[in-house]
């Protein structure tokens, strides 16, 4: 096997979480007018497969957590590519909605194992100096997943027809598991500069319990913040190329608005990752929230000529947060049981994300436009700022 340092690790966990959020939750929205038109569906029934996504990888995110926590991440990790391969195989030939939503179903194994918890923790596992650095840089991926596979749907459907994009899309996870048998190692097997001083290789035994974790204020405040941002970022994100394409925008222009918000999300995970290591985390963590709060409130004033100022706001503000929760989280908790603490949080955060994309359809089909939906992730994002305020935050690199 070759050879593999920390950052390449974290550059690693980058591409892993490209692939997987970029496939299961960000790439597919450029498909559903073909879905539409093709089968005649509503979007409600189209977004509801991403609901079943995020719910069932709840419920399962505490269990195979304690598989990435006993096994590790690399075991875990190949399993799930190969299943998303398969996956998007069978999403070419796709025939109805049962077929879409068993699909969407094996999604949720892929995401427990291949990406968000099994990324932080792959990366924790190798820093503890210089981590919040680490951990943005890992986070980058989801935006760049954002930012990329939406584009490579549309120029693809147009090239070659929507079934074929599906298909060729199956290569992504192939290479990735190519990677992840040849490539990763689940934690160093020697000293390394990146954990802290007097620390050993058996860092990932640090920590607070699993069971002590659950009867923290901390831990559920932290849950709350992650279900009302996750409700918010994807509701967003699964809903802005349809406005766009309401509001008589081409095909293209509503997929540059979906990049451009995971663009700036990209700048806000990596810029505010390394800030985290110099600066305290509570203000870094409320700026972060500010800034999003004041992206949706542009969102939701449904004014063509302020979207792309809105999409600017909000992503910078969502990469910032998405960054420092995860970053809080193990700082607070440690790596000891990270897999089972990650997941416990995952259940909310996956219910909010899953009912954000679900409900804001819903929403559509029964008012005929996107006021109310947008209102309410108004709301959601100032419920996480009165969160924050019950969780005490120090830098990167102490578990308290």
């Amino acid at each position: 096997m070759a050879k593999i340092g920390p950052w390449l690790v974290a550059v690693f966990a980058m591409l892993a979480l490209m692939v997987s959020n970029g496939l299961i939750l960000t790439g597919l929205s450029v498909y559903d007018v073909q879905f539409i038109e093709t089968f005649g569906w509503k979007i409600s029934e189209i977004k509801l497969r991403d609901m079943i996504t995020l719910l069932v990888t709840g419920l399962a995110a505490p269990f195979a957590g304690g598989i990435i926590d006993r096994w590790g991440v690399r075991r875990a990790m190949m399993g799930g590519w190969f299943v998303l391969a398969g996956c998007y195989y069978s999403y070419a030939q796709l025939e109805s909605l049962a077929h879409m939503y068993w699909i969407h179903v094996a999604f949720a194994f892929v995401l427990v194992v291949c990406g968000l918890n099994a990324a932080v923790i792959l990366v924790s596992n190798w820093f503890v100096k210089y981590r919040g650095t680490a951990i943005g840089l890992a986070l980058v991926g989801t935006s760049l997943g954002g930012a990329l596979f939406p584009q490579y749907g549309t120029q693809m459907i147009a090239a070659v027809g929507w079934s074929n994009a599906l298909l060729y899309a199956s290569l992504f996870p192939a290479g990735m598991l190519l990677l992840t048998v040849f490539l990763l190692k689940d934690k160093p097997t020697e000293p390394s500069p990146y954990l802290q001083e007097g620390a050993t290789v058996s860092v990932s035994e640090s920590g607070i319990a699993f069971k002590d974790a659950l009867k923290s204020r901390d831990f559920w405040a932290l849950a709350i913040i992650a279900m009302a941002t996750f409700y918010t970022v994807l509701g967003a994100q699964a809903h802005v190329f349809k406005y766009m394409r309401d509001a008589g925008f081409d095909p293209q222009i509503s997929t540059n608005a979906i990049s451009l918000f995971f663009t700036c999300a990209l700048i806000g995970k990596f810029v505010f990752g390394v800030l985290s290591d110099v600066l305290d985390q509570r203000k870094v963590f409320f700026a972060n929230l500010v800034v999003m709060l004041i992206g949706a409130v542009t969102l939701a004033q449904m004014e063509m000529t302020v979207v792309w100022g809105a999409m600017i706001l909000f992503g910078i503000g969502w990469g910032g947060v998405y960054t420092l929760l995860q970053l809080t989280v193990m700082n607070r908790f440690g790596v000891r049981d990270a897999g089972k603490i990650l997941g416990t949080i995952t259940i909310l955060d996956a219910i909010g994300g899953g009912l954000g994309i679900w409900l804001t359809g819903v929403f559509y089909d029964r008012f005929g436009s996107y006021d109310f939906a947008f209102m309410v992730f108004c709301a959601l994002v100032f419920i996480a700022i009165l969160a924050l305020t019950q969780v005490g935050l120090r830098r990167s690199g102490t578990v308290q």
